[in-house]
């Protein structure tokens, strides 16, 4: 069984730790405790990087300086107005981040298409995998769908009808928490219902999933 290298690890908890620290911040801005100018900044970061990537992918550097002001200009523009409504940018990213992650799972549940999960198990046991992973990666496919959807709806429901404080509660700080129980929950499941020859340990679902999103990353290259 292939391990994590501690390289590996010490990476893992460099990037939780600035998850956590975003989302604290993120919390006090959003609920009206910080700064308007800085958490109107780390709101729009992750949407800017999004922009970035895009303008990226474009190819043409005409294409990219020009949307690049164009970006600027417009945050600009309605910077003052945006510096009064921080919590609805945090509640947009929380929103399209949900909304993304479900779509891109739920996307592979078409008929004809392989499950995104069933993709990462595939490329950790190097393309063959018994019709009982097949199966549970499956399963598993529409439990994260129906997770991030679900988170979806839970921050519709209280950005519109609880304080901005109890949704920034739920939003940035038991996102990442139920991430986490949501992994042990799958991982609960996986020891009870497959056999201890077709479970993967955490290093062949991390090198499972690097393949899967490299493979999607060429092929979107190669068909943009």
């Amino acid at each position: 069984m292939n391990r994590v290298s501690p390289l590996a690890i010490m990476r893992g908890v460099g990037v939780a730790f600035l998850l956590v620290a975003w989302a604290v911040l993120a919390h006090f801005n959003s609920a009206g405790s910080g700064v308007s100018d800085v958490g109107l900044a780390l709101a729009v970061a992750p949407l800017l990087a999004v922009v970035v990537i895009l303008l990226w992918r474009v190819g043409n550097l005409i294409w990219m300086v020009v949307g690049g002001l164009g970006v600027i200009c417009l945050l600009a523009w309605f910077w003052a107005g945006l510096r009064q409504n921080v919590a609805l940018m945090y509640f947009i990213q929380h929103l399209g981040t949900n909304l993304a992650l479900g779509a891109l799972f739920g996307r592979t549940l078409n008929k004809g298409r392989t499950p995104l999960v069933t993709q990462f198990a595939l490329f950790a046991h190097n393309g063959a995998i018994p019709p009982s992973v097949e199966r549970y990666t499956r399963q598993v496919t529409i439990a994260w769908t129906a997770f991030f959807l679900g988170n979806a709806s839970a921050s519709v429901l209280l950005y519109f009808f609880a304080s901005h404080a109890t949704w920034s509660v739920f939003a940035n700080l038991l996102t990442f928490p139920l991430v986490l129980l949501m992994f042990a929950v799958e991982q609960y499941f996986r020891h009870r219902v497959l056999p201890p020859a077709d479970r993967t340990g955490v290093a062949d679902t991390i090198r499972g999933y690097r393949g899967a999103m490299r493979h999607r990353a060429n092929t979107l290259a190669k068909h943009p």
